[in-house]
């Protein structure tokens, strides 16, 4: 048996014939490229082992950070109030009846507002605007702008000075928080702030508030439509308008009742919020266990672009 060799361009199908062994000859910078791409492990790991001091010199320097991020952030406290939708009025089944003859003469037989309309109510800016001006809160929302000494706020053009407009938006995004169950209907009203006390008792207030606005409405619509309906009660002579007018009549006169006797108008307090014990962030743990793996991560790249850097090419 022979052995032959064969260069690159040679075509086995003309060089080559049975019993015959076929040797190929491959440029060596082409084999040296092929080996130069594989992953050696072993090597990977005796660099990293060989940098081990800086691994951890970096790890440990961003734990640090992590840990002092943790410890000296200021800490906001969550405090909820649990809310149930009241259930619907009595003007209600009348709603349906009579809603026609309501609608012709300009009567609302709704039952004091719905569960969507209450949530809506709690989200609004007027609701928060009134709960910021009556406990002045636009200067506890911006106290790093303003000056207690001065009695004003610390930038020079009034351009710049926050508003009621800037204490909702800051109102809405941070500290407010409302989560409705849709199978239950139950609201979950939040309040967020650095102080446990303060939440608490900001997040009960706002619920009495919103049930004290809800009331306060339904009271004004149902004297408006009694108001009207007596006074076209007493205009009319045809006896069976009067028992339809009536009835409407002594719908709104229920409503009006219970809106008087009732201070948990759109939502019964379920359970009234209570001063956390532990902050709701920052998360200790988390941020450092964050910052540990991150240190980490961080080290090993460091590595690994040092040892590419040093690579001749």
């Amino acid at each position: 048996m022979t052995e032959r060799t064969q260069g690159p361009d040679s075509s086995p199908s003309q060089n080559s014939v049975a019993g015959e062994r076929v040797v190929y000859v491959m440029p060596e910078h082409v084999l040296a490229q092929d080996d130069a791409d594989e992953i050696d492990l072993a090597g990977l790991f005796r660099v990293l082992w060989d940098a081990k001091l800086t691994l951890i010199a970096i790890t440990a320097l961003c734990s640090a950070i992590a840990v002092a991020y943790a410890m000296l952030a200021t800490p906001w406290y969550r405090s909820e109030v649990l809310l149930a939708p009241v259930e619907e009025r009595p003007g209600g089944m009348l709603a349906g009846q009579l809603g026609g003859l309501a609608s012709l003469a300009g009567v609302n037989l709704g039952d004091g507002g719905s569960v969507a309309e209450a949530v809506s109510t709690l989200g609004s800016r007027e609701l928060a605007a009134e709960f910021i001006e009556a406990n002045g809160l636009l200067t506890v929302f911006f106290q790093d702008d303003w000056d207690p000494a001065t009695g004003s706020w610390r930038m020079k053009n009034p351009a710049d000075h926050p508003d009621i407009r800037d204490a909702i938006k800051y109102f809405h995004e941070d500290i407010l928080r409302v989560d409705q169950n849709r199978q239950t209907s139950m609201v979950t009203l939040s309040i967020s702030w650095t102080d446990a006390e303060q939440a608490a008792r900001w997040a009960n207030e706002l619920a009495q508030r919103l049930n004290q606005r809800m009331r306060a409405r339904a009271l004004r619509e149902a004297e408006a439509n009694v108001a009207f309906l007596q006074a076209e009660l007493a205009n009319t002579n045809v006896v069976a308008l009067q028992q339809s007018i009536g009835r409407l009549l002594e719908s709104e006169m229920q409503k009006l009742m219970l809106a008087r006797g009732s201070e948990e108008y759109a939502f019964r307090v379920i359970d009234s919020a209570q001063p956390a014990r532990e902050p709701d962030k920052p998360k200790r743990l988390m941020v450092v266990a964050l910052g540990t793996v991150a240190g980490g991560l961080l080290g090993l790249l460091w590595v690994l672009a040092a040892r590419a850097l040093r690579r001749p090419d």
